[in-house]
């Protein structure tokens, strides 16, 4: 008797890129809808998660040791705990939420309704990392490899407050391409490994490029402008550019580019091809469609 036919794509035991947008556009549904509370909590844990993420980052840029290549890749890999701990744990994150731009060009959801949905996890995923900012400066996290760490986060941060406007743009729309990209490839995997094997090369590769994501920024530029307003900059480290306008001008041109780069070059895009273009190369088997979890 022949083989039953195969429902995931090239016979992967994954879904199939159109099971992954019906997916996503439900459970964009689902986090457009979600009650304050809950959402904004969820935010909160994802602002920390993402600060962790970072936090495990800057200890593998301190080590002057490694060469330029395996420094970055080893500290993008480190981030990646972040979106790790958001995509399994079950967190809300603000980039990765620029997808349920899907869910409202199906009419699902409305346009004010997205916006309070982004408004209320960015706002969300602030607090968080500004929780784990006190809690890293109350435990002198910075003073990790005899004052490596402080210094290595404050070089970060003058090198996200230095560039102009567009450069800033551009650097959170490749960030957000590829962050989405890694969300995107998760929803397709079915156990946590693969998940996790999904997550690591996207991420690892706009922390490796230096790409601007506005949640991380929340943390790095917050405790790069408390070291400095506490004296604790490193000899001869010219942070003179760190300021409070600056930090401010940096997430707001990080938060547009991460939008662009998230909701138009991944949501839009996959949302054309899978449900108004293409999607009938690859029909959904019926009731195989359900919405990932959290």
């Amino acid at each position: 008797m022949a083989d039953a036919p195969k429902t995931e794509i090239f016979g992967l035991d994954c879904y199939a890129p159109a099971q992954i947008q019906a997916n996503v556009e439900k459970l964009g549904i689902k986090k457009a809808t979600m009650p304050f509370l809950p959402s904004f909590m969820l935010s909160v844990i994802a602002g920390g998660s993402i600060g962790l993420g970072a936090m495990y980052f800057l200890i593998m840029l301190s080590d002057a040791g490694l060469g330029f290549a395996l420094q970055r890749m080893l500290g993008g890999v480190a981030f990646s705990l972040g979106l790790l701990v958001v995509m399994v744990g079950g967190a809300e994150l603000f980039t990765g939420n620029n997808l349920i731009v899907m869910a409202w060009a199906n009419r699902q959801i409305t346009a004010g309704q997205v916006l309070r949905n982004w408004v209320t996890v960015w706002l969300g995923n602030l607090v968080g990392a500004l929780g784990l900012v006190a809690l890293l400066y109350l435990a002198h996290v910075y003073t990790l490899n005899d004052g490596g760490f402080g210094a290595a986060l404050l070089k970060v941060a003058v090198g996200k407050v230095t560039p102009d406007s567009l450069t800033i743009f551009a650097k959170g729309v490749l960030c957000n391409v590829l962050v989405c990209l890694a969300v995107w490839l998760a929803y397709a995997g079915r156990t946590v490994v693969d998940k996790t094997v999904a997550i690591v090369l996207p991420v690892s590769a706009f922390v490796a490029a230096g790409f601007e994501h506005c949640v991380a920024n929340q943390f790095y530029l917050p405790l790069a402008l408390l070291l400095k307003a506490t004296g604790h900059v490193p000899a001869g480290l010219d942070v003179s550019a760190l300021t409070a306008a600056s930090v401010l001008h940096n997430l707001l041109f990080a938060t547009l580019g991460n939008i662009v780069g998230g909701a138009v070059l991944v949501g839009a895009v996959y949302w054309i091809i899978y449900r108004k273009g293409l999607g009938g190369l690859y029909p959904i088997p019926a009731g195989k469609a359900q919405a990932p979890a959290e």
